[in-house]
């Protein structure tokens, strides 16, 4: 599953440069597929979809931090634990409900990202 923020976030950023996704973003900046991985031009994930990795995409909130839940791996293939669980100062990174995955499926696409 992905994590997300929640609207008790404060802003205070400590999240962004933990992501080694760079799944998180700060609120209202818009998100590529390309930012911090290997991803580059038109791409076709696992599942068949398509995108082009250096365009721009909306952000997913204007107010808060947020992750780009498609980018979340809750840092498989990295650490032990999210890193954003592991340093917010007010638990606001939850487990995300909404987009539940296996490892298997967080492993694959942190590979997919990474060694493209």
């Amino acid at each position: 599953m992905a994590i997300k923020i929640t609207d008790a976030c404060i802003n205070c950023g400590a999240c962004e440069p933990e992501c080694p996704n760079s799944a998180i973003y700060e609120g209202a900046i818009d998100w590529r597929w390309k930012d911090k991985t290997k991803l580059s031009g038109h791409i076709t994930f696992p599942d068949g979809t398509e995108a082009d990795a250096d365009t721009y995409n909306e952000a997913v909130s204007d107010e808060v931090y947020y992750i780009v839940s498609g980018k979340c791996t809750e840092c498989k293939g990295f650490h032990e634990e999210p890193q954003c669980k592991a340093v917010c100062p007010v638990d606001c990174c939850i487990d995300d409900p909404d987009h539940r995955e296996t490892d298997e499926v967080l492993l694959d696409r942190q590979k997919f990202m990474h060694n493209a």
